[in-house]
């Protein structure tokens, strides 16, 4: 016996010694790499720096090197020198110092598109729409909106002076603003849209988002006739994780699991579960999710999705399931960086893209469909991993006709808009707005001679025609029925204000709407028409339906995921808006 404990006693020696061995040579090796390829590019910069044959910008080319290095990786790693950290603090926590507007560019000058209510801007009485002609006695002709945000943007308690140009008035305004320390909330706006059923808007996860979701809860639970509850996390891009943790909380018990995450460093493994009493175990809950809808708002509907607490509606969300946590570097400059996945009750990543594979040519692909799992929710339903959150009830995304895209982009409905602002004094509550027909033809009036040209498919496609004709060599027998159809087409663009009008009038509502309510104007003359939060209300006055929904165990087909499926446009903002 005391033999073969001996041997077994070396055995345990030699083979830990073994292990130690390739472990430190490993760390050894990997130490070494580092080392060497840090020495590589310090030399590298510094020749470059001395000898390249025009003027560097050291500062510039560090950053395009860090850039590019991070980009290899994966999207949402990314690093942030001192001169951005103000920015990257306000998607974090949704404050920042400024005057509360969102700007953007309108030819050579700086307009502002849109002031926040009680900030401000629209203290001062600045208008959407408002050009802006000087900063403190300086001329902005020729400035971008990057150059005017950062002079907008500044100290809370400080001033600026602006000269305006407004649609309606025959010389410049000029306003002085009082900056103060603005705070953009996350729940915009919440609301009874029927007799029984509230409503939430929630538009982010920065600091206090679920605190404002409890606040506004527990305001609508006030109303005595509530019965149920959506939730409307359309265009939500998502943010802190434990404010998404706290959100569901509010639907589940204490004590509830509601997400991992797992990483390479062990630290990074972690449950997150309720940590809080709940504020409602029964009301029934419908969420709105979309292409649009990522992170911690896939955390939310993939929770209560797989504890069968609510039915999700819309289309398939955005796949983001990574994890990213900030790390200091030299000079008060940032990492954020990607250290974990986060996995939903079920058991299930929801991350969409493999960034840990690079084809040739540096782009990722989604899961392929042969990794996809199954999984089951509390209920024993069944649900699939490997690409966002799929709704129990899917709605075909809406599509705009090109008519309307041209109108918008081109701030056509933005520009009348303020001309009906400048006609009309006041406006009656946002919900009840109707533009009338007058209206309408008033708006096709003033477009007269304004460019608002676009390209339909048809349109496209005979060019294509053309084009394969000619390589044909038969374009000159075609070109004249060619021409004959195009000339058909033009004139039933004519006609498309009068086609498309009731998706056209809709936006005009609510950017006209917007104009007297802010931004909670432009919500409530929005829900007006929303086919997909009509399926909520539709579902939650039938409770046969909604129990059927959360309880019925299916055997549902492995969903079929398109990677060249892209983003669906959104129509409802300008991106060339910066916040101030």
């Amino acid at each position: 016996m005391k033999s073969f404990l001996k041997k077994f006693k070396l055995l345990f020696i030699a083979v830990f010694i073994g292990v130690y061995a390739i472990i430190s040579y490993s760390f050894v090796d990997n130490y070494f790499e580092v080392s060497k390829n840090l020495d590589i590019f310090a030399t590298l910069f510094r020749e470059l720096n001395i000898y390249y044959v025009d003027e560097t910008n050291p500062g510039d080319l560090m950053k395009r090197a860090i850039d590019d290095m991070l980009g290899s990786l994966d999207p949402y790693t990314n690093y942030i020198p001192e001169s951005e950290i103000e920015d990257y603090r306000y998607m974090t926590t949704g404050q920042y110092g400024g005057i509360g507007a969102l700007i953007r560019q309108d030819s050579n000058y700086v307009i502002i598109s849109e002031p926040y209510e009680g900030y401000p801007a629209q203290k001062a009485d600045l208008r959407a729409g408002d050009k802006i002609l000087k900063v403190n006695d300086m001329d902005v002709k020729g400035k971008k909106t990057d150059d005017i945000s950062k002079f907008l943007k500044g100290q809370a308690s400080t001033t600026i002076k602006l000269l305006i140009e407004r649609e309606g008035e025959k010389k410049p305004l000029e306003k002085t603003v009082n900056r103060e320390e603005i705070k953009i909330k996350s729940v915009p706006y919440y609301g009874m849209i029927a007799p029984s059923i509230g409503y939430i808007k929630l538009t982010g996860f920065t600091e206090n988002a679920g605190g404002e979701v409890k606040e506004a809860l527990l305001a609508l639970k006030k109303n005595p006739e509530l019965k149920s509850l959506v939730l409307d996390l359309r265009g939500n891009p998502g943010g802190l994780l434990n404010e998404a943790v706290g959100i569901v909380n509010l639907f589940v018990e204490k004590g509830t699991e509601i997400v991992s995450t797992r990483g390479k460093v062990k630290d990074w493994d972690k449950v997150h579960k309720g940590l809080n009493s709940p504020v409602d175990l029964t009301i029934p809950v419908t969420v709105l999710i979309d292409r649009g809808s990522a992170s911690a708002a896939e955390i939310v509907s993939g929770a209560l999705q797989d504890l069968d607490r609510g039915v999700i509606i819309g289309q398939r969300s955005y796949g983001k399931g990574l994890v990213q946590q900030t790390r200091p570097l030299s000079y008060n400059a940032q990492l954020k960086v990607t250290v974990a996945k986060y996995y939903i009750p079920s058991g299930r990543c929801i991350q969409a893209l493999d960034y840990s594979h690079h084809n040739d040519d540096g782009s990722v692909d989604k899961v392929p469909d042969s990794l996809i799992s199954a999984f089951k929710t509390k209920n024993g339903r069944i649900v699939y991993d490997g690409g966002g959150i799929s709704p129990d009830v899917v709605l075909e995304p809406q599509k705009y006709s090109s008519i309307l895209l041209s109108l918008v982009t081109k701030n056509l409905i933005f520009d009348y808009a303020t001309k009906y602002r400048t006609a009309n004094a006041s406006l009656v509550p946002a919900k009840e707005f109707q533009l009338s027909d007058v209206d309408y033809n008033d708006f096709v009036t003033f477009l007269n001679g304004k460019n608002y040209d676009y390209t339909t498919k048809t349109e496209q496609t005979l060019d294509e025609l053309k084009e394969d004709a000619k390589a044909d060599k038969a374009l000159d027998a075609l070109k004249e029925e060619i021409d004959a159809l195009k000339n058909k087409v033009m004139h039933h663009k004519k006609e498309d204000l009068i086609k498309y009008k009731p998706e056209i009038k809709q936006f005009l509502e609510e950017e006209i709407a917007s104009r007297y309510y802010f931004q909670n104007g432009r919500l409530e003359a929005s829900l007006k028409e929303d086919v997909e939060l009509e399926e909520a209300v539709n579902i939650l006055n039938n409770k046969e339906r909604y129990d059927k929904l959360i309880t019925t165990i299916l055997k549902a087909e492995k969903p079929f995921y398109n990677s060249a499926q892209g983003k669906q446009k959104q129509l409802k903002g300008n991106k060339a808006e910066i916040e101030n």
